[in-house]
């Protein structure tokens, strides 16, 4: 079941064409801080990427011109022209596996993550811009599910796994990926009944700086984040107000612009069902959440802060954009079209992603 509730996230389909060329001409609330040097207005741009039967829930920006995409039928893209054209760049063998994150370093070298219940859990780096892989990782215990990784510099980066034995299971590599072993478990705080992570948008495990990560988490009676200050070795776990209590409802996506201040969203997946109060905020790097005055308009699975900013902050899902430009305590839709996961580079480039092979950049 728990596999089922990763691999089956649903999401409202939204209509491509005129209605959302439109939606996206209506991103008109970005900060000042983020304007172009003409005095436009950022908005998304959709790009094709060629594949419209694929779901990208994995996401990497590099800069404005070079990201990284993956998703089901075991789909790696790369565009090194801005999205005006995609390279497939899939590992070879990987059709049935369903790639949830991707993390590159650059325009050649990239690690993607491969979720699912025992060897479907993966992981794949390349160096030369995909053109080649190599299998760094497979899963080999049946009660193991990877959902999400993160890289605090070129080599240092940490995997999750949902609980084994009643814990949270963390991967640990020291050479970019091309190499894992499992940490103890003796720094982790024991798992709530039904606690897990959310492979939505590869965004339940981030890091800020050369230490700090933050785990998301759902699935329980409550939605908490983890945080390590130590790449993984002890954590401490926070409440959030983001409701929880069923398998479907938690935080979803985390986003740091330090060590200190955090953005949370999340909510309930079922498009049939409301998410009050998906959003929170913290300032003290996770140990206490405050909800948002203002909350997203429903269920969101990618959030990001602005480039250049302090308190500008894009949130993505199924149904729609929310801006926040006072830091998470308030937010407002600024466009419906359907993305699942949101990335922003220092250079200016925001890139998002979702179903039906929607990619866009930030434009403007």
């Amino acid at each position: 079941m728990r596999g089922k509730r990763r691999t089956g996230l649903t999401s409202r389909t939204i209509a491509v064409g005129v209605a959302c060329a439109a939606a996206l001409a209506a991103l008109t609330a970005v900060p000042a801080e983020a304007h172009g040097p003409d005095g436009r207005t950022p908005h998304w741009e959709l790009k094709d990427s060629g594949n419209p039967e694929v779901r990208f829930r994995g996401l990497s920006a590099v800069s404005r011109d070079t990201a990284w995409l993956a998703g089901t039928q075991g789909t790696v893209l790369r565009t090194t022209d801005g999205g005006a054209s995609w390279r497939n760049v899939s590992p070879p063998g990987t059709a049935e596996l369903q790639f949830r994150d991707i993390e590159s370093f650059d325009a050649r070298r990239a690690v993607v993550l491969a979720i699912g219940e025992g060897e479907a859990s993966r992981v794949y780096r390349t160096d030369d811009g995909g053109a080649t892989w190599t299998e760094s990782f497979r899963n080999t215990d049946a009660k193991a599910f990877y959902d999400c990784l993160t890289f605090f510099d070129r080599r240092h980066g940490l995997a999750m796994s949902d609980p084994v034995d009643g814990k949270f299971r963390i991967l640990s590599t020291s050479d970019g990926g091309r190499s894992w072993k499992v940490l103890p478990n003796t720094g982790m705080p024991a798992a709530l009944d039904g606690e897990a992570g959310f492979a939505a948008s590869g965004q339940c495990l981030v890091s800020s700086g050369p230490r700090d990560v933050w785990l998301a988490t759902g699935g329980a009676a409550r939605a908490r984040v983890l945080h390590s200050a130590d790449r993984g070795l002890t954590w401490t776990a926070s409440d959030t107000p983001i409701p929880a209590g069923d398998p479907a409802k938690g935080v979803f996506a985390l986003a740091f612009r330090d060590r200190a201040h955090g953005l949370a969203v999340g909510g309930d997946y079922r498009p049939d069902q409301s998410s009050p109060q998906a959003a929170a905020r913290t300032g003290d790097g996770g140990a206490a959440w405050r909800p948002a005055a203002v909350p997203v308009n429903g269920y969101r699975s990618g959030v990001a802060w602005l480039p250049h900013s302090r308190t500008a902050a894009l949130a993505v899902g199924p149904t729609g954009t929310d801006l926040t430009r006072d830091g998470g305590r308030t937010w407002r839709t600024v466009d419906t079209g359907s993305y699942d996961t949101v990335d922003c580079t220092v250079d200016g480039g925001c890139w998002a992603a979702g179903e039906k092979g929607r990619v866009a950049r930030l434009e403007g």
